[in-house]
């Protein structure tokens, strides 16, 4: 038998290494821990309600003030805010004012409900509002408190109540740092994404998978955001003495208005207008009682 110089007999068995399936399941192995490690570590409670939620703990106010700021800039570059100083702009602030100065009261309430203490996240939020020309029966809040308002709202709306139940979602949207929750679960899309792939996945099952993912997943995820801000949305308005009650009759022109033309609920970000309706009915007493606690039964219908 030819033995090399240190005596070993050549007829030992090769030594073997990863091959290209052990390699690819390493790779895939270790995103997936990635992905765990990220998820339990970025968890923490939200005040409003008492939910573990996940959000990028690297992401601090500053932040995200700025990155809503940019936003704000580009939208306002592109669309026509009306004279600040017109009757709406002024209406419109004016409830932006009255809601904003209600925001320590009503998260501080109801992380007392869940019997935790409120984070006031939102102090050092610069809150800007500006009413937008456009036919769109919109408006939205983004981080840092840039608010906007659309004029195809207002004869939605109808009143300064139902207007503040819109605003009162849109607000809470920032306050809850549903964008941000959004940002951290779509990083976590991501590294499943390219776990898949580098297991092999081809993008037709990739597809697959993702399409019963948004379905029983991301889509329920958004709905969920939805439901919470028009909580929240709501006992502001109440607590900044909006009539609360004026939450049913806005949603239901807001259904007239949409012309029936929405997607089924399963396959929407947002709840049907049924569905807002019924659980909108549901925290009425409780809305009501913020209403009394900081406003008393004058004006009480």
């Amino acid at each position: 038998m030819n033995q090399d110089p240190m005596g070993n007999g050549y007829n030992r068995q090769p030594r073997r290494g990863l091959g290209g399936g052990g390699l690819r399941l390493l790779v895939v192995g270790a995103m997936l821990l990635y992905g765990a490690y990220y998820y339990f570590s970025n968890r923490t409670v939200d005040p409003y309600t008492g939910e573990q939620v996940l959000i990028d703990k690297t992401l601090d106010a500053e932040q995200e003030s700025a990155m809503g700021l940019q936003a704000y800039r580009e939208i306002l570059s592109q669309e026509r805010p009306v004279d600040p100083n017109s009757d709406i702009a002024r209406q419109i602030s004016g409830i932006a004012a009255r809601l904003i100065d209600k925001v320590d009261d009503v998260e501080r309430d109801l992380a007392a409900e869940r019997g935790i203490e409120a984070r006031n996240f939102a102090a050092g939020f610069d809150w800007t509002v500006n009413v937008i020309q456009s036919d769109q029966a919109n408006a939205f809040a983004l981080p840092g408190g840039k608010m906007a308002v659309y004029t195809g709202l207002v004869p939605v709306a109808k009143n300064q109540d139902g207007m503040a139940v819109v605003m009162g979602h849109e607000i809470a949207h920032a306050l809850m740092r549903h964008g941000a929750q959004r940002m951290a679960r779509g990083k976590l899309e991501q590294i499943g994404q390219m776990a898949g792939a580098a297991g092999g996945m081809d993008a037709g099952t990739m597809q697959t998978v993702m399409s019963a993912y948004g379905v029983t997943s991301a889509l329920p995820y958004a709905r969920g955001h939805e439901t919470q801000a028009d909580e929240v949305g709501l006992m502001l308005a109440a607590a900044a003495c909006f009539d609360p009650q004026e939450a049913v009759p806005l949603w239901e022109r807001m259904a007239q208005a949409s012309g029936g033309q929405g997607q089924p609920e399963f396959a929407s970000t947002h709840p049907s207008p049924e569905t807002r309706i019924q659980q909108l009915q549901a925290l009425m007493p409780k809305a009501l009682a913020f209403r009394d606690k900081y406003c008393g039964t004058t004006g009480r219908t």
